[in-house]
């Protein structure tokens, strides 16, 4: 039986499915397409479906406020900007979302003008997350980016000039034939931009992926943790705190919803694909929802999905698969907040955890050691 006493904080994810182009190393529930044709209707029909899918859910958040709205893709900074006014418009009538409720948008470098960017911010956005992944033009090439590091300099410069002061840049490291000289570089070049948030994290080779049919020469593991290294090294002299495993930022400039994530908050999920995890304290319980994933398919039905309840050990599981990821850990209050389960759920796994050295437990706090956060695998199959 679970005890909720207070429900976790609230978030809302919206899948934007639709890019220019498939990257052969992204998993992720994207479509490529002509964005140019019929561009205007397409996106109309899809925020119809996505204020469908959004009222539909109401019920099971009836009072609770939003504390972050997360745009994902896909590449949504190709949507018509008069459909995100229009969106976000009705998010508000619908929701609780506060005056300064972090609002993030993907965008990625040659597929937004200036323009573009003015009109986002006006719509409400006061986040972007650009999918920068390297400023070298070979090694973009080698991972199939459509934008060149020319692009990237100038939509991190357009973005600041529409206003944008909260703007976190991905990298990526281990790419196809990088040195380590080169990811120093890159990530030297990013903090050159005084943006307030980095996202770095080594390229990963995962299934049904173009790289996973056609694996692309790789460094070397002991070569990519010394680029791992060598980079955090850097972003701490620049007074970039880690605060997850693979996020750096400037202070008070965390991901409010990426963090909701990683500390195993609700959150409500909306777009082809698209999952979410409600806690329900008058029934006591925990379900997950998921969505058609094909966009098409999608906006023919939006009300279409899965639902399944969270079992205690799926609870378990799923919270650590998150909070370990957490540099500073995380307190046993918090797992029980948002869990609804006393910490002896996990006083197994975590104290198998510690005989390896993977994770410190003193008083009510836990963390993930050095060791823990370099074979983090490791570290969350024990709670599997």
């Amino acid at each position: 039986m679970l005890n909720f006493t207070t429900l976790p904080p609230l978030s809302l994810y919206i899948h934007y499915p639709w890019c220019v182009q498939k990257c052969p190393y992204c998993d992720f529930n994207s479509h490529a397409i002509d964005y140019k044709l019929e561009s205007r209707q397409r996106d109309e029909q899809y925020v119809n479906a996505l204020l469908i899918d959004l009222q539909q859910q109401l019920p099971d958040i009836w009072g609770r406020s939003i504390q972050s709205i997360f745009i994902g893709g896909g590449t949504p900074s190709l949507i018509e900007p008069e459909q995100l006014h229009r969106l976000l418009s009705h998010i508000r009538a619908l929701l609780k979302v506060p005056p300064m409720a972090e609002i993030t948008m993907e965008a990625n470098p040659g597929t937004v003008d200036q323009i573009k960017f003015a009109e986002f911010y006006s719509a409400g956005i006061n986040r972007l997350s650009m999918g920068i992944q390297s400023f070298n033009d070979v090694l973009l090439q080698k991972i199939g980016r459509i934008h060149n590091s020319q692009q990237a300099c100038q939509a991190i410069e357009r973005a600041q000039a529409a206003g944008f002061d909260n703007i976190n840049l991905d990298l990526m490291y281990g790419l196809p034939g990088q040195t380590l000289k080169e990811s120093i570089i890159d990530v030297q070049q990013a903090i050159n931009f005084q943006t307030s948030h980095l996202s770095h994290y080594q390229l990963t080779i995962e299934p049904n992926t173009l790289f996973h049919s056609h694996p692309p020469p790789v460094p070397e593991d002991d070569l990519t943790y010394e680029m791992q290294l060598q980079c955090q090294q850097l972003l701490a002299e620049n007074k970039f705190q880690h605060y997850e495993i693979s996020a750096y930022s400037k202070e008070n400039y965390q991901c409010r919803h990426n963090l909701n994530y990683w500390q195993f908050g609700d959150y409500l999920g909306i777009g082809a694909g698209a999952h979410g995890k409600i806690s329900n304290a008058q029934q006591q319980q925990v379900k997950r929802r998921w969505k058609e994933k094909h966009p098409f398919t999608y906006m023919e039905n939006s009300t279409m999905h899965g639902e399944d309840r969270l079992s205690h050990h799926d609870l378990c599981f799923e919270f650590m698969l998150n909070a370990s990821r957490l540099v500073d850990g995380f307190s046993s209050e918090l797992f029980t907040r948002h869990t609804g389960l006393a910490i002896n759920h996990l006083e197994k796994g975590l104290q198998k955890a510690i005989a390896l050295d993977l994770i410190q437990w003193q008083l009510h706090h836990i963390k993930p050691t050095q060791r823990g956060l370099q074979y983090l695998n490791e570290l969350q199959a024990i709670f599997l």
